[in-house]
């Protein structure tokens, strides 16, 4: 039975329609996933359901006593409230008392004693106590320091605080608005263990497919205005969808051949006119306007400049050790990035990823070891380019700097075609990036990096607000890109996807290079030092030394490029057997002498032989 209904509902923000005579069921102890491109309208469903907005057209149900929470995307508090403050604000003047009381009494005997009593007989009067209880409960589950202000707390703690104070209350209905933004994988896996747990109902959107994958029952895909319910998981899901959409390109095909054909009739010169059937054009004006009203899937496309090709080693770290407030965070690290390389950087936030990339870059110098870099780099640094981000600027000024034209792969591209590809309209390029949502915000920010003649890529947090179909078109873009790639990332499947290495953060100053994804790292039994509590490490011996991981990679290089070259190999000696073999049934052959035979049979053995070794070389390497 359902706990949430809307119906027929229909939301427009100016003449973008976002949701089109929208329905949608929500039963209790639902799982639903909200997928969609970016400014497909999910935040504004969520918002809907919540009641924070309300629809144009159409209802909203919901059940009598039902309580919601939303976890917002960004804490909303002012930055001097503490972490306490945050999470009991929930419960309004309960929550409001409770911080005041929290706060005096951490305070001791600096406190006012009159107002702590004062506020205890308030507390008790109201029961406040269970609800403190409450927020203890959570604060303790969170691992949250009650007393540290916002202003202190990293982007991952902050997302921590905004979980806590959403879930604090047990509302029946969650909803979680992209709940794995800035944080590392830890808490990922640490927040899909609560969502798994949680016993109410979940509405959430994310872009993070492991998670989706996980957690989802349901999956809710928002589309052109359309909302359509899938009772599947979200890999089944893309099956049926990407069925879908193929029934659809080709239905629509027919209509416009069907009406390209009206066209062209009701074209024809004066006779055609005279004698034409009138409910002939009656129907052909409603294909007209059946054909004015659809919304066309959008079309995502990436292209980079890779510029000139650098020198084959492109960066070198011997021996690079780095402490910061006292605390190791990289210790004896060595490292070889050679042209081509897609190194991907894995750790829990605060842990020096950035660091070490600002030592990479050399914007920072280690403490110890030194770093050499390669010939002929043209780089594109994602990290800058966000910081450039001028909200008041045109999309289409930020990305061209006010021309008309910019050169990709040497070709003059017009900036409105250019943003086109990355799904920005015409309206939308003249547009200021205030405008823009978050996840359009970074597929502009992309926009720009990739205008950019660059042979090393560096992109720190890429994905975060990215909608699925982008994450996919730019795990291609980067697989076949033909430049060097530096990628910090805490998405499980993009990290899978995209890089030929891990350089993982395991804790206490140890860091290390791992060939392959994060399956790879998992499977060789990686895990994070704090997720062992911080047993003894490993022994030394682990970490391969600096020549063995050159010589690892070196030969991983010589297998792919042997790789490449099988196919060739055989296709010539397949060629040289199939030549033998028409040689041998030539009546001519056997005019030969018998030492001229037994030569041809003889090297026709040697290729066959040859040709099943590199058989067995192509399965081995495959």
């Amino acid at each position: 039975m359902p706990i949430i209904t809307l119906q027929k509902l229909t939301l427009s923000f100016g003449t973008d329609t976002v949701l089109d005579n929208a329905d949608l069921s929500i039963e209790k102890g639902e799982r639903l996933c909200l997928t969609g491109y970016n400014g497909s309208g999910k935040s504004s469903l969520i918002r809907l359901v919540n009641g924070q907005i309300q629809p144009d057209e159409g209802n909203v149900w919901r059940d009598t006593g039902l309580t919601l929470s939303i976890l917002e995307q960004e804490v909303t508090a002012p930055e001097d409230s503490t972490v306490y403050d945050v999470v009991a604000s929930g419960f309004s003047a309960v929550g409001e008392l409770l911080a005041e009381y929290h706060d005096l009494a951490a305070r001791a005997a600096g406190g006012d004693i009159k107002r702590i009593g004062y506020l205890q007989e308030k507390i008790d009067s109201v029961d406040g106590w269970a609800i403190g209880h409450m927020v203890d409960t959570i604060l303790d589950r969170m691992k949250l320091p009650a007393d540290k202000k916002l202003s202190e707390l990293s982007g991952g703690w902050l997302k921590r605080v905004s979980i806590a104070a959403s879930l604090v209350m047990e509302p029946d209905v969650w909803l979680l608005d992209e709940p794995t933004n800035h944080l590392d994988i830890p808490t990922i896996e640490w927040l899909e263990s609560i969502l798994l747990d949680y016993e109410g109902t979940i509405v959430f959107v994310s872009h993070d497919r492991r998670l989706m994958q996980s957690v989802a029952t349901s999956i809710i895909d928002i589309d052109r205005g359309r909302v359509t319910r899938w009772d599947c998981d979200y890999t089944t899901f893309l099956g049926r969808r990407e069925h879908e959409r193929s029934v659809e390109a080709s239905k629509n095909k027919l209509f416009d051949d069907k009406l390209k054909k009206e066209e062209s009739w009701i074209r024809e010169g004066i006779k055609a006119r005279r004698t034409r059937n009138e409910g002939r054009v009656r129907a052909l004006q409603k294909l007209r306007a059946e054909r004015q009203q659809r919304r066309s899937l959008g079309k995502l496309k990436m292209e980079v400049d890779a510029g000139i090709a650098s020198g084959k080693i492109v960066k070198e770290l011997c021996g690079v050790s780095k402490s910061y407030d006292g605390e190791l965070l990289v210790d004896n690290f060595d490292l070889i990035i050679q042209r081509g390389d897609r190194v991907g950087m894995l750790g829990p936030n605060g842990c020096g990823k950035t660091t070490l990339l600002n030592i990479i870059l050399e914007l920072n110098k280690p403490d110890e070891g030194y770093v050499h870099t390669g010939t002929k780099l043209q780089l594109a640094y994602f990290d800058q380019v966000r910081d450039q981000l001028n909200e008041n600027q045109s999309v289409a000024d930020y990305v061209s700097e006010g021309q008309d034209f910019i050169t990709i792969n040497d070709k003059n591209v017009h900036i409105v075609s250019y943003l086109n590809n990355f799904m920005f309209d015409a309206d939308q390029s003249r547009s200021p990036i205030r405008k823009l949502s978050g996840g359009e915000k970074n597929r502009l920010l992309l926009a720009k990096l990739f205008s950019l003649p660059a042979n090393l890529l560096v992109l720190d947090e890429p994905t975060n607000d990215l909608d699925v179909e982008s994450l996919e078109l730019l795990e291609e873009l980067l697989i076949d890109y033909q430049g060097t790639v530096l990628l910090v990332s805490h998405d499980r499947a993009f990290m899978d996807n995209v890089v030929s290495s891990l350089v993982v953060f395991e804790g206490d100053g140890r860091v290390i290079e791992y060939v392959g994804g994060y399956n790879d790292w998992l499977s060789s039994g990686g895990i994070f030092l704090s997720e062992k509590g911080k047993k003894q490490a490993a022994n030394s011996d682990v970490q391969s030394s600096y020549e063995a991981r050159k010589q690892e990679k070196n030969a991983q290089r010589k297998k792919e490029k042997e790789l490449e070259a099988l196919p060739v190999r055989i296709e010539l000696v397949e060629g040289q057997v199939e030549q033998l073999h028409q040689k041998m049934s030539d009546s001519s052959f056997f005019e030969l002498s018998d030492h001229e035979q037994q030569a041809v049979y003889s090297e026709l053995s040697g290729k066959e032989g040859e040709l099943a070794m590199l058989y067995q070389r192509w399965e081995e390497l495959e």
